[in-house]
């Protein structure tokens, strides 16, 4: 392991490493060790106790974010003539078909959510092998596939955000930044945390909820006292 800087030995001393601590102290704690000049994301760490090589234990959902990610979110809608209007209308960055796939089959991903339609996803599909790896595939479970795009993008843009657990078994999302008061990331944090538990699947055996972390860009990981926080 490598020397810590100052900051990273200042951070550290301000908290305990093997301690778990409750929501809201973890919320004051990340506002006292983040030094990043940047407004830095704040990120949940979920680990379950699930096996996601096994196809009814893979969980996926999505979440609306009560006080949204404090980022700017730049989405993407491919979809028919008739509905790039009220793409536009309800915020999407870009909108249009062919001639996006025709750039992202060039190369561009600059976005970060693309939303279209079942009616197009013959199109759309051909995408994969590039957005899939970048995560940017639609899809109709975080419901970036809807006939009704101007919902999706509204959602998107208010906050809503999705998740899936990784090989590990952790569910990792950025829910917040740092400039958040410690009642917004507490808000959001237990947002994600009700969302999760609602999709334990039935064949999940044993302790659902096994570690629970937050921590920004750059900073040290809090652990978080699951008995202090509703739905655990």
């Amino acid at each position: 392991m490598g020397k810590l800087t100052k900051k990273q030995k200042e951070a550290q001393s301000k908290f305990d490493l093997e301690k778990s601590y409750s929501l809201k102290e973890a919320a004051d704690i990340l506002k006292q060790i983040t030094f990043t000049k940047f407004d830095a994301s704040v990120d949940i760490d979920i680990r379950l106790g699930v096996d996601p090589r096994k196809a009814d234990q893979m969980v996926r959902g999505v979440v609306a974010l009560p006080h949204g990610t404090g980022k700017q979110v730049r989405v993407l809608v491919l979809c028919t003539p008739d509905k790039e209007a009220d793409a536009k209308a309800a915020g999407a960055d870009y909108v249009g078909l062919d001639e996006y796939i025709q750039k992202i089959e060039q190369g561009w991903t600059d976005v970060d959510v693309i939303i279209t339609m079942p009616t197009v996803m013959a199109k759309v599909g051909r995408l994969g092998r590039i957005l899939g790896p970048r995560g940017l595939m639609p899809n109709p479970k975080s419901g970036t596939v809807t006939l009704d795009v101007a919902k999706a993008v509204k959602e998107v843009k208010a906050g809503k955000i999705d998740f899936k657990v990784d090989k590990y078994g952790i569910v990792h999302a950025s829910i917040g930044k740092i400039s958040f008061s410690p009642e917004q990331i507490l808000d959001n944090v237990q947002e994600v945390i009700n969302t999760v538990a609602k999709l334990k699947p039935a064949s999940a055996k044993g302790t659902y909820f096994r570690t629970v972390h937050l921590s920004t860009t750059m900073s040290p990981g809090v652990t978080i006292d699951k008995s202090t926080v509703t739905g655990i």
